[in-house]
């Protein structure tokens, strides 16, 4: 098991909604990605936060640069650890 762990940056919360729901169909994931708030620094503005759609990976399974291209179908992008 590797634990490895894929952070996907996503423009908004109904971006970060719709491709958490779409993981399970495009990439079998069965554990719910978790879903957060990142706001910018310095902005208290919901309009100026990102979201991060967490997708557990113990098995190492999932390919980093298909999530990539899959974040990008909401014009976000997955951060390379």
């Amino acid at each position: 098991m590797s634990d490895e762990r894929h952070v996907l940056v996503l423009p908004d919360r109904d971006a970060a909604e719709e491709a958490a729901e779409a993981l399970a169909d495009r990439f079998g994931v069965t554990e719910e990605p978790q879903l957060v708030r990142d706001a910018l620094a310095g902005e208290d503005d919901a309009e100026d936060a990102q979201w991060l759609v967490v997708v557990e990976d113990a098995e190492g399974r999932l390919d980093p640069e298909e999530l990539d291209g899959f974040a990008g179908e909401w014009d976000g992008w997955r951060e390379r650890s």
